[in-house]
């Protein structure tokens, strides 16, 4: 760093009638270049991930948890990205995921193309705000297009919405059970809104349970709450008709402070503080009793013990169905499924503050542990829990991360009712219609619209390449199809050549392709008015 900060110094600082002023005027273009490879090394580490012939990435972090992933955002998310340029694709990927849900991997490999596009434009002497501007033009003018190419969609028309989430789920590791994981996808959106006038959905609604055991063929759906911690064993399995409490204090003998202690001195005052414990929990209890209890939920506690052996004899005896353990952040949801308030004193333990379900139960999964299902719950909260089962724990959470895709590709649904043909279709009639578009246009713009158009026909190319066929011919054939007015001819990935891709029920929606296209250009945007990269280190100085 020394020498450069040097060199740097020496030469603009130099005047220009010296004759050696501005010798550093490459820089920016070097910087701007470092920054496109950077950005386009990322795209090409996931781009073998796209698509239903996509491989899947196996990363390792630094404590040696393995993770299995074909999903984009997951991989860039995992991946130890230095390049400040390259943590920009990352962001990108999340945001994405965060905007759509799925696409995560698309996005990135658009984002790698353009950037390649602009190091050919740049290379010819095009200035970068020109550059900037027309892919500005050209986006503007592919949102118009891809709306126009779009189909409406019903949410009452169940069967597009299952095309919708198969589709996103046939690039997964777990696609061979998408006829099982759509539909749940779908029944769980559709039963947390009102479809006549719902504009988005709120995924924190649908809650996903993870159990080690069985496969994924035992994924349930639950309308109602699951809990994976044990009833703590009162001698009650079964409630009907149940009162549900939930309380966020202990139910053990009150400890004294760190400062403080208690000496007992003889077995008489042994005693007297035994018999006070005993009295303090049979009060605490009777008090929970009294307020018409049955199945008693008890929060986690750190500090101390949240069930004591007494206070468990204690409601063994009154059947009172208890669960400890119960995670902080699952409260707000477990309150909204069946409608009780979280108590955090005894006095306020009063009669109103407990929910109601029809069932609570506890129930066996085939020697793989048990679960506790509360169902017919009265409350108003829309909310349902999806249990995801699997033989270990990476197809567990690498099914969790498909569910999550194919809810998100509902919810866009929700979010924007349009569906467009997937399977590289709207790439290629994009690439099409703004070639066009950049003949209407005059002087440099109209190279970098071209450029820009060209630069999308990366999906299709990819898609192909993935799923082993020859890209070249395949783009050129998808091409002349478009021209003659197939907008719908795609890349059939299982037939292994280009059909009419909405026949082959290959659809997504509309939000993704736009969300995908509105944020890589954004992206590129940013990347390419970087002239500079400015490292802020402190420099410390000894002084004498």
């Amino acid at each position: 760093i020394p020498d450069n900060a040097a060199t740097t110094t020496t030469t603009t600082t130099t005047t220009p009638s010296s004759g050696g002023a501005y010798v550093d005027r490459d820089k920016p273009a070097q910087i701007r270049f470092s920054n496109i490879n950077a950005g386009k090394a990322v795209a090409d580490a996931i781009r073998t991930s796209l698509g239903p012939k996509g491989m899947d990435k196996m990363i390792q972090d630094g404590k040696g948890d393995v993770t299995i992933t074909n999903d984009g955002a997951t991989i860039l998310k995992q991946m130890q990205v230095l390049h400040p340029a390259a943590k920009m694709l990352v962001e990108l990927s999340k945001a994405q995921d965060i905007e759509a849900g799925d696409g995560t991997t698309s996005v990135v490999v658009i984002a790698g193309a353009l950037l390649d596009a602009c190091a050919k434009l740049l290379q010819k002497g095009i200035h970068p705000t020109i550059i900037s501007e027309s892919f500005q033009k050209a986006v503007d003018k592919g949102v118009e297009i891809l709306t126009s190419i779009s189909q409406p969609v019903q949410l009452s028309d169940r069967e597009t919405l299952l095309n919708s989430a198969t589709t996103s789920l046939c690039s997964k590791v777990v696609s061979q059970y998408s006829s099982l994981l759509a539909p749940m996808s779908v029944d769980a959106v559709m039963r947390v809104i009102d479809p006549g006038t719902a504009t988005t959905v709120d995924l924190k609604d649908i809650h996903i349970v993870k159990k080690l055991g069985g496969t994924i063929d035992d994924c349930e759906l639950v309308d109602g709450l699951v809990l994976t911690q044990r009833v703590v064993n009162t001698g009650v399995t079964r409630v009907e008709k149940a009162k549900i409490g939930l309380i966020q204090f202990c139910l053990s003998p009150p400890k004294t402070d760190m400062d403080n202690q208690i000496v007992v001195s003889d077995y008489t005052q042994m005693d007297r503080v035994l018999r006070e414990e005993r009295s303090y929990i049979l009060n605490l209890v009777k008090q929970i009793k009294k307020a018409g209890c049955t199945v008693l939920l008890i929060q986690k506690s750190i500090l101390r013990d949240a069930l004591s052996d007494l206070a468990k004899h204690f409601l063994n005896k009154m059947k009172i169905m208890v669960i400890k353990d119960i995670e902080r952040e699952d409260i707000e949801f477990i309150c909204k499924t069946i409608g009780t308030k979280p108590v955090a004193h005894i006095d306020q333990f009063l009669p109103e503050m407990l929910g109601t379900a029809e069932l609570v139960e506890e129930v066996s999964l085939d020697g793989s542990g048990k679960l506790v299902k509360i169902t017919g719950c009265t409350s108003s909260g829309k909310t349902v829990s999806i249990v995801v089962r699997g033989s270990n724990k990476l197809v567990i959470e690498e099914a969790e991360r498909s569910i999550h895709d194919a809810l998100c590709v509902v919810r866009c649904l929700v979010k924007k009712r349009a569906l467009i043909a997937g399977g590289g279709a709207p790439e290629i009639e994009l690439a099409l219609r703004l070639a066009e578009y950049a003949r209407t246009l005059g002087g440099m713009e109209s190279y970098c619209v071209r450029a820009y158009a060209d630069a999308l026909e990366v999906i299709p190319s990819t898609l192909a390449e993935n799923a082993g066929l020859n890209p070249i011919s395949t783009v050129t054939e998808l091409r002349n199809r478009h021209a003659q007015g197939e907008k719908t001819a795609g890349i059939n990935v299982r037939k292994g050549g280009i059909s009419n891709i909405l026949e082959e029920l290959v659809v997504q929606p509309l939000l993704v392709s736009i969300s995908a296209l509105t944020l890589a250009t954004e992206t590129v945007r940013s990347i390419l008015k970087i002239d500079d990269v400015v490292n802020n280190f402190f420099l410390f100085t000894r002084t004498v």
